[in-house]
C-alpha cells in the first residue's frame, strides 16, 4: 500500500507539474468593429450594453473622435459623425446604473453617457473630476460586483478606485508573468527593473471569472495573462494568433466575454475568443 500511495503521489504531483507547464489556449477571431473614418489614431476600450444589446466602441485622444456603436453581430448603427462627447480612456457598462460609464484622459476624471432612443450618447454628463487614476493615460476596469474600479500602476500592480465617488481605496499585489509562489524573487523589489517591460502598460481588464478576475496583455509573448486577485499569480492564459495586432499601450479591450485589440491599419476592433 505505501508502494502505491508513494506512486500515486508521483503521478500527482507530475499532473501538477504538466498543468503549470500547459501552453496558453489559442484564441480565434470572431468579430470585427470598424470604426467609420474620423479623428484619433488608437482605441480607447469596447463596452456590451446588455440592455440596448449594443457594442460601444471608443476611440482615444478628444472628446469629438469617433464612438461606433454595433449591433451584436458587428454591424455599425450609429451616424458616422458619432463622436465620444469624452476624452474616454475606459469604458464600461455599470448594471446598478443602468448606463455606459468611463474614465478619461489625465484629469478628466469620470463620465456616464445619456443615450438617444435609438442607443447613441448625445451626451457625457460628468460625475467626479480630477486625477482620479494612477496616470494619464490610465484605462480603467470596473467590477460591478463590488463597485470598484480598477487601473493598472507603473509598478504592476491594481489600484483600486471606489466608484461610488472616485475616492482611490488601496493597491493590489500582482506578480506579473510569475505562476508559482517559488517564481516570486527579490527581484521585483528591484525598482531598476520595470515589471511591465513586456507588457501593455495602460490596460488592465476585468473579466469576472473567479480566481482569474484581471488580465495583461503581455505583447512579448502575444497572450492575455488572467490573475487570480487573491494572490496576484497567473492562473490562465491565451494566446493569439500570430497575425493580430497585439499593442504595447492603449488598444486593449475585454467585454462580453471576447477579448479586443484596435488594429490601427484596418480601423478595426477586432475580438477573439
Amino acid at each position: 500500500m505505501k508502494t502505491i500511495s508513494l506512486a500515486l503521489a508521483s503521478v500527482l504531483s507530475l499532473g501538477a507539474l504538466v498543468t503549470v507547464a500547459q501552453p496558453a489556449k489559442p484564441l480565434k477571431k470572431v468579430m470585427d468593429l470598424k470604426i467609420p473614418e474620423g479623428g484619433g489614431a488608437n482605441g480607447a476600450a469596447v463596452a456590451w450594453h446588455p440592455v440596448q444589446q449594443k457594442y460601444y466602441a471608443a476611440m482615444a485622444g478628444n472628446a469629438t473622435y469617433t464612438l461606433g456603436v454595433f449591433s451584436a453581430t458587428g454591424k455599425l448603427l450609429s451616424p458616422e459623425d458619432q463622436t465620444t462627447f469624452f476624452d474616454i480612456r475606459g469604458l464600461w457598462y455599470n448594471p446598478a446604473k443602468k448606463a455606459l460609464q468611463m474614465n478619461g484622459y489625465n484629469e478628466n476624471g469620470w463620465a456616464q453617457y445619456r443615450l438617444t432612443a435609438k442607443g447613441f450618447p448625445d451626451s457625457a454628463i460628468a460625475l467626479y473630476t480630477g486625477m482620479l487614476q494612477p496616470n494619464e493615460q490610465s484605462t480603467g476596469a470596473f467590477n460591478p460586483k463590488e463597485n470598484i474600479v480598477y487601473f493598472l500602476n507603473e509598478d504592476g500592480n491594481i489600484d483600486k478606485y471606489s466608484m461610488k465617488d472616485g475616492i482611490y481605496l488601496d493597491a493590489i499585489e500582482l506578480h506579473p508573468g510569475k505562476t508559482k509562489k517559488t517564481d516570486i524573487d527579490e527581484e521585483e523589489e528591484d525598482y531598476d527593473i520595470d515589471p511591465l517591460e513586456n507588457y501593455n502598460k495602460s490596460t488592465v481588464i476585468y473579466t469576472g471569472i473567479a480566481g482569474a478576475e484581471v488580465g495583461l496583455l503581455n505583447h512579448d509573448s502575444n497572450q492575455i495573462e488572467l490573475y487570480n486577485l487573491k494572490t496576484g499569480l497567473v492562473t490562465k492564459k491565451f494566446s493569439f494568433p500570430a497575425d493580430a495586432p497585439v499593442p504595447q499601450f492603449l488598444n486593449f479591450s475585454y467585454t462580453n466575454g471576447i477579448y479586443w485589440l484596435f488594429d490601427k491599419e484596418a480601423r478595426a476592433w477586432k475580438g477573439y475568443k
